[in-house]
């Protein structure tokens, strides 16, 4: 087990991006044989407003890396944190560090992305992509991404966890990031079945339809079960789903300009 984290803790740059090229590009072409539904679109056009955002994403990270370090610094000097409080094994450790990530980091911050209002309107450009692939995954304003990444440090400090615990956890998000959003069609059965615990393919699509109460639901990222403890949990017929959001124009999906000025523009009404 040390062994294997200490593998992460020193994992260099280049396999980072590595990973997150290799599963990108395995979803994406996935998609084109095993399609949830059939998307009538330029499939390179589509990506590239997506990875222009993704560039701002990576930026972004590249900056908050310097904070990240300087956090677990002052964790690895002071002992702060509730994981410094007890003795477990290491592996419980682990799974109780990805278990608060994955609540604060991705569970709380996605809810009060949708519930508070201008954070809502950094967070529409997520919603505004019309057909949702493995790429949408990376389509976020850069300040939602801020925001995401604020509350990620955050449940870094309340647990106190090691470094090794952060990273293993980054690269899980990225697969079920891409995962989720994918295009494709698990067998129903099994992607109903894993959704009790896990976040589904199938199930995150909710998430992604145009009009509410389906937009406001399903909110977890790998994790199910906070959507099931917190009565957001979603499943229907995915051939009702349709994409984009009732608010922004359809047209303007693959616009990148409009799309970063949507949280400063007026003429788009939020719900509250």
């Amino acid at each position: 087990m040390e062994a294997f984290l200490d593998f992460f803790e020193h994992m260099p740059a280049w396999q980072k991006v590595a990973w997150i090229s290799i599963v990108l590009f395995f979803f994406w072409v996935l998609e084109g044989y095993y399609g949830l539904v059939k998307l009538e679109y330029n499939k390179w056009k589509h990506a590239r407003t997506n990875f222009i955002l993704l560039g701002f994403v990576m930026l972004i990270n590249l900056l908050f890396g310097f904070m990240t370090a300087g956090i677990f610094i002052w964790l690895d000097n002071s002992n702060f944190g509730l994981l410094n409080l007890f003795e477990l094994p290491v592996w419980v450790e682990l799974i109780l560090a990805i278990m608060v990530l994955d609540l604060i980091a991705q569970y709380t911050v996605h809810y009060l992305l949708h519930k508070v209002k201008w954070m809502w309107r950094l967070h529409l450009i997520h919603h505004t992509d019309t057909h949702v692939d493995a790429t949408t995954g990376t389509r976020h304003h850069p300040f939602d991404f801020v925001i995401r990444e604020s509350f990620a440090l955050l449940a870094v400090i309340i647990t106190g966890m090691p470094v090794a615990f952060y990273l293993f956890y980054r690269i899980l998000s990225v697969f079920f990031t891409y995962f989720t959003h994918a295009n494709i069609g698990m067998p129903p059965k099994l992607d109903q079945a894993l959704s009790f615990v896990f976040v589904t393919p199938n199930m995150h699509k909710f998430h992604h339809h145009y009009q509410l109460p389906w937009t406001d639901s399903n909110y977890g990222n790998m994790l199910s079960i906070w959507d099931h403890i917190f009565g957001t949990f979603v499943y229907d017929d995915p051939k009702k789903i349709r994409y984009g959001i009732d608010i922004v124009d359809d047209g303007k999906a693959n616009d990148i300009s409009y799309q970063l000025r949507i949280p400063f523009n007026r003429q788009i009404k939020t719900k509250n």
